[in-house]
């Protein structure tokens, strides 16, 4: 049985029109936003089951499997149970429940301005209009950069950004190659982030900065805040 939390109003409707539409869940939860531009707004989360890549650096390898099956229009009463208007669609990676593309309409229907972050091994070209697209782009030390599907950089829209998760300076020096070789701060936001636990933020933001590279580093500002919890923020 899906999970019911009473949404505010509407909420009926919303069953009606997607109550067919079945997602498989790991989390729902509300929080501050670590990454991106939006980082430090309060935003609700929705983590999907279910991922197709295993970077060696992932911290959300809780997200693979399992999960709990909830339709669509259980979630957006979910969401609208908190007092937030930003909504972010993560996994795992979104993109491999169909559905997702239908949650993120009901979303937007419904007046909430949403984010998708999406590894970027997978089309984004069906997400719908006005949700902004966070897409990795996965670097060798993550061990899945053979799966980048570039073709998803000529279908970018204003609002998307493009991440690259930074775990060494072997890592740094193909990413900066990659920025100048394709100029990606022509396509969208670049953003670098190291990863927390091996490269310290302050040693990226000097390489940035000796090269002039025009992308923004970013921390994990959840981990900052609260860096003894695993899940939930």
């Amino acid at each position: 049985m899906c999970p019911r939390v009473g949404g505010g109003k509407g909420a009926a409707g919303t069953h009606v029109r997607y109550n067919a539409a079945v997602l498989r869940v790991t989390e729902i939860f509300h929080s501050i936003q670590g990454e991106s531009t939006h980082a430090g707004r309060p935003c609700v989360f929705v983590r999907l089951t279910g991922c197709n890549l295993r970077c060696v650096w992932c911290d959300t390898a809780y997200a693979f499997h399992g999960g709990s099956a909830w339709t669509v229009g259980d979630v957006v009463d979910r969401v609208s149970a908190f007092d937030c208007r930003l909504v972010e669609v993560t996994g795992g990676e979104p993109l491999l429940q169909a559905d997702a593309i239908t949650l993120m309409r009901a979303l937007l229907d419904r007046g909430y301005e949403v984010l998708l972050e999406t590894g970027g091994s997978l089309p984004i070209e069906t997400v719908p209009e006005g949700v902004r697209r966070i897409v990795d782009i996965k670097c060798p030390g993550s061990g899945e950069s053979e799966r980048n599907r570039w073709d998803n950089l000529d279908v970018l829209r204003p609002g998307d950004e493009l991440k690259f998760v930074i775990a060494s300076r072997d890592d740094y020096d193909w990413a900066a190659d990659a920025v100048r070789a394709r100029r990606l701060e022509d396509k969208a936001t670049v953003l670098f982030s190291a990863v927390h636990e091996t490269l310290p933020g302050g040693e990226l933001a000097r390489w940035v900065l000796d090269d002039g590279l025009p992308v923004r580093v970013q921390l994990q500002l959840h981990k900052v805040l609260w860096p003894a919890a695993a899940q939930g923020v």
